[in-house]
């Protein structure tokens, strides 16, 4: 594809993503899957140019003085090119190029490079202005620390899996293939690629030896602290990448029931389950009929509970920079009654002195320490139990915290935004 070529490709799939509540990973996958033409060097440009102004779209909608597509894409073009000679050639009108500019928008560009004014913390931050508030509660001074690391590309994560290899094997495995990785900060078992590169076609991957997963939902596996026989219900599983580490971390003894609201969402982890050599889950979508007798025969008897919620993916926007774009003030109180219904749901099944350990990607507080403080005003059979009093029995490095939760973030850790709370059931009395 010719240079212009990929900067239509751009605007076609900004435009793509702008009109959908699709995932953008899963439409940028789809554009290509009928594209056979555009070669992986195709593919890789014009997926970085997608995502960098995503990342960037508040920043590049204040310079551009819009957001459609193409105003967009030219924002982002005067940011890598010192004149508008080079850009005026990506516009040429050619077969598969963009339409010449036309004079409304070379007063634009030129306009673009000299924007107005000091742009406001939302404009700079690049996260929505309605979130301003909630985020600064969060955040505080360090607000400008903390989206600015959001805005940079996630690194990849590796979680060996134990229940098919170890972590001297893995490692000098990668090492003979020359793949540069590093321990990760918190979990010894968990690696970090030096260098991005798509690791599902590699053999480790193939044969169930690792998953991608990043350290920090590694880490919310982890303080589960399930044990080899234990009863755990992973309550909102998704594709399953918690209840795998859980599988791992228990030896396949005793049982993991992987629940999910959606069948779709589920339906990967089957294969995964093969891949990894998991015997110990069962996977039930919770729309079944038959799955709400199974929960009433699981009352008040599973050691651990993990509620990984359904939640506004905020400290994932690295991964997922479209998303801040769509949430909305009615989506995230959506989330947070969603939440609470969950907790109030899920308390039941825990066994007393089991754990209920409630997790989200979210850095807001509102869907955090808000939800757990309103669930144990209503439920006093529960109390929370600080991670750092757990810490030392999970890991050998330093805790990652010294409150009672866990908040995890890119600036301060290195990981996706993950929030943990550990809350205990109390013996009947």
């Amino acid at each position: 594809m010719t240079p212009g070529a990929r900067i239509q490709a751009v605007i076609e799939l900004l435009d793509q993503i702008a009109d959908s509540t699709t995932p953008a990973d899963r439409l940028v996958g789809n554009y290509f899957r009928v594209r056979r033409y555009a070669g992986s060097k195709d593919r890789r440009t014009i997926s970085d140019m997608v995502y960098e102004i995503l990342r960037k779209k508040g920043e590049l909608t204040w310079q551009a003085g819009g957001g459609d597509s193409r105003m967009l894409a030219l924002a982002h073009l005067t940011q890598a090119h010192k004149n508008n000679d080079a850009i005026l050639k990506l516009f040429d009108g050619g077969k598969f190029t963009p339409s010449p500019l036309q004079t409304h928008e070379r007063l634009d560009l030129d306009r673009m490079r000299s924007p107005a004014g000091e742009p406001p913390p939302w404009i700079s931050g690049n996260y929505p202005e309605w979130l301003h508030m909630t985020l600064h509660r969060r955040f505080g001074k360090d607000l400008t620390l903390e989206m600015a690391a959001l805005q940079k590309r996630a690194p990849v994560d590796l979680r060996v899996n134990h229940l098919k290899s170890n972590l001297a094997e893995v490692t000098a495995t990668l090492a003979a293939d020359e793949i540069s990785v590093s321990s990760g900060r918190y979990i010894p078992t968990a690696l970090r690629l030096e260098d991005r590169r798509v690791m599902t076609t590699h053999s480790l991957y193939r044969e169930g030896a690792i998953e991608i997963q990043d350290e920090g939902s590694q880490l919310v596996a982890l303080l589960c602290t399930a044990k080899p026989g234990h009863q755990v219900i992973d309550y909102c599983a998704g594709a399953g990448g918690k209840s795998l580490a859980l599988a791992s971390a228990m030896e396949n003894k005793g049982q993991i029931l992987a629940f999910d609201i959606s069948p779709r969402r589920l339906r990967p982890l089957r294969d995964r389950l093969r891949r990894a050599g998991v015997r110990n889950i069962q996977v039930h979508a919770l729309g079944d009929p038959a799955v709400r007798s199974l929960l009433n025969e699981r009352a008040g008897k599973a050691d651990r509970v993990l509620l990984d919620v359904p939640c506004s993916g905020s400290g994932a926007w690295r991964r997922n920079p479209e998303s801040k774009w769509r949430l909305t003030a009615e989506k995230l109180d959506e989330f947070i009654r969603i939440q609470s219904e969950i907790l109030d749901q899920a308390a039941a099944l825990v066994a007393p002195s089991g754990m209920l350990i409630y997790a989200t990607c979210s850095i807001l507080t509102e869907e955090n320490e808000d939800r757990i403080r309103a669930f144990l005003v209503e439920h006093n059979d529960f109390e929370l139990l600080p991670v750092n009093e757990i810490w030392g029995n999970v890991s050998g490095s330093p805790c990652p915290t010294s409150e009672p939760y866990m908040q995890l973030t890119p600036a301060k850790n290195g990981t996706d935004g993950f929030f943990v709370a550990v809350l205990v059931r109390k013996e009947y009395s």
